[in-house]
């Protein structure tokens, strides 16, 4: 499904591999085949969403810690597979709130939930948006969760660029003013309430990540800012209008209920009919750093 966050010899990927293809019984980061003569003069190949995903399911969990920032309950842990070792954020938080009151107001049935890491990951991919990182479901001391790859070479938040008065570099000023108009659809799409400077990360490239969605897909069926929708890619809309019930319940199925999926899609329906009546001018075609 596309993207890469990191990269390493096309030999060292075949071994974690064959590690992470064993039984999960089996401890995966134990019995690496030897590496093959030339394997550290190998070009670097970048790692793909599935072989991310299964690192996640099966590497094994080592030492973990408290996230810094972030007020839902999460874990920071160090995962070992092989001769690969990464962090991942952890969210084991699924909790329902007949009434909830914060800055924003007053929420009824009030869902926060690790379950939506994972559909706003799927989601994302299904767009080609590649703004989230890779989250999967994962069982760790006995209770289920989303395991998330932790974003390389983050340099600050966006609320630490807007506090610090930070602007763009020139080099990287277009690729950025195409990636924000983006995150705003994706957030309108998923109804995601939580938005804020601390979970949109960005790294030495100047590439924006969107993480943490456990406060979103509520079941508003209007758009919370219909003046976000500005521009977008023109694959993203072709993307955004294929979308359809039966492909949505077949990815999504485990972690939105129906009637979540049904307000998706009025909210998608709103959004391409905002940008179909900007026209051609509210379209691009995305660039990469």
């Amino acid at each position: 499904m596309g993207r890469s966050y990191l990269r390493w010899p096309v030999s060292t990927i075949l071994l974690f591999s064959v590690c992470l293809a064993a039984p999960a019984a089996q401890n995966p980061a134990v019995q690496t085949p030897p590496a093959q003569p030339g394997a550290a003069t190998a070009a670097p190949e970048p790692l793909s969403d599935a072989f991310i995903e299964n690192f996640l399911r099966r590497a094994r969990v080592g030492k973990t810690k408290g996230t810094k920032k972030g007020i839902t309950g999460s874990r920071e842990a160090m995962l070992s597979a092989g001769t690969l070792t990464h962090k991942a954020h952890i969210q084991q938080i699924d909790e329902t709130v007949k009434q909830f009151v914060s800055m924003s107001g007053t929420e009824f049935n009030f869902r926060d939930s690790w379950m939506f890491n994972v559909a706003g990951y799927r989601i994302d991919r299904l767009l080609g948006l590649n703004l989230v990182p890779v989250s999967v479901e994962r069982s760790w001391q006995g209770e289920d969760g989303s395991f998330t790859w932790w974003v390389d070479d983050v340099m600050m938040d966006e609320g630490e660029r807007l506090k610090q008065k930070l602007g763009v570099p020139a080099p990287n000023l277009e690729v950025w003013n195409q990636q924000l108009p983006l995150v705003r659809i994706f957030d309108q799409l998923i109804a995601n309430i939580d938005r804020n400077g601390q979970n949109l990360v960005i790294t030495t490239d100047w590439r924006v990540w969107a993480i943490d969605h456990t406060r979103a897909f509520r079941t508003n069926t209007e758009l919370k800012t219909p003046i976000n929708i500005t521009r977008c890619d023109r694959q993203v809309l072709e993307r955004l209008k294929a979308l359809d019930k039966p492909t949505l319940t077949r990815e999504l199925r485990k972690y939105l209920t129906p009637y979540q999926i049904d307000a998706l899609l009025a909210r998608r329906d709103q959004i391409v009919s905002i940008l179909e009546k900007a026209g051609p001018a509210a379209l691009f075609d995305r660039k990469e750093n």
